[in-house]
């Protein structure tokens, strides 16, 4: 029996990726700006009705923000995956993005202690979560000569991780998947100098209960347990997405060096902040609150 569920996971998982991939064989044939809005085009009409996500959208928004009208948690069922669109197709195409990117100024009360590590080999984590393009910082900062790597989460699917790896390879490297061997190169290239992006806004199962919203939220302590560590400055950054098809690239103040718990609230509290101001870049879409059977 097990055998045969896992055989029919497997399938499954290659007829997804099948789809997948002609779909992205489709939308790369376009011009940089036409294939992002087929993308989100198709995430909208076709991939939230199928996959739930408006549901899913409304019971997140219901949770943390049951103030919105019902006009405008209807716009969001249709912007947050327009959103989503745009950031896949963005991160399918490395040179158009990079390019993209590349010329945008960064921004922010930290771009200097940012300019300053850079200068002297201090080791950096650049956190960030999944609002507006989380990728446009470190393509922007490879573009300018920066030694930045990236943390990822393997996919679920093993076909469509393996393309999209070599995708996001395209806007820059090293990457990190998490996991014993990653974390290891990910910490030698740390101490060495190299600047890290992470994404903290995932519900970690073994992570602190936190505030995100004003609801407990489980969130990884080990990007500020590696900043106290091998004392590495610790910078919120955000893409955000500009209506004319930019970026705004901010870098936040440097969280100061304390506890992990305050450090890693103070990067929620950051977040929360560029969320609340483009509610509709952010992934509604994801299990945020995730409880794992922890109390508050």
């Amino acid at each position: 029996m097990a055998e045969s569920k896992d055989t029919t996971g497997k399938a499954g998982h290659w007829l997804a990726d099948r789809l997948i991939r002609g779909a992205i064989w489709v939308m790369l044939r376009l011009p940089f700006d036409a294939r992002r809005a087929l993308a989100a085009f198709l995430m909208t009409r076709i991939v939230a009705p199928l996959g739930g996500w408006r549901r899913r959208i409304r019971e997140n928004l219901a949770l943390v923000r049951p103030d919105l009208p019902e006009a405008e948690v209807r716009r969001m069922e249709l912007a947050v995956p327009r959103s989503i669109g745009r950031t896949l197709a963005e991160l399918y195409s490395g040179p158009d993005f990079v390019a993209r990117v590349a010329r945008e100024p960064l921004q922010g009360a930290g771009v200097p202690a940012l300019e300053e590590a850079h200068r002297t080999g201090r080791p950096v984590l650049l956190v960030t979560g999944h609002l507006g393009n989380y990728d446009a910082i470190r393509g922007a900062l490879i573009a300018r000569g920066y030694p930045v790597g990236g943390l990822y989460r393997p996919m679920d699917n093993p076909f469509f991780n393996i393309h999209y790896v070599a995708a996001i390879s395209r806007i820059g490297t090293p990457l990190f998947p998490r996991g014993r061997k990653g974390l290891a190169d990910m910490l030698r290239f740390l101490r060495g100098g190299g600047m890290v992006g992470v994404v903290l806004d995932q519900s970690m199962g073994d992570g602190a209960l936190l505030s995100f919203f004003g609801q407990p939220a489980l969130t990884a302590l080990s990007p500020a347990e590696m900043a106290l560590r091998y004392d590495a400055l610790i910078l919120p950054t955000y893409g955000i997405r500009r209506p004319d098809g930019g970026f705004d690239l901010r870098v936040e103040a440097p969280i100061p060096h304390s506890t992990p718990e305050a450090m890693t609230q103070a990067l929620n509290d950051s977040l929360e902040a560029q969320v609340r101001a483009h509610m509709d870049q952010w992934l509604w879409t994801h299990r945020r609150w995730k409880m794992e059977n922890k109390t508050w």
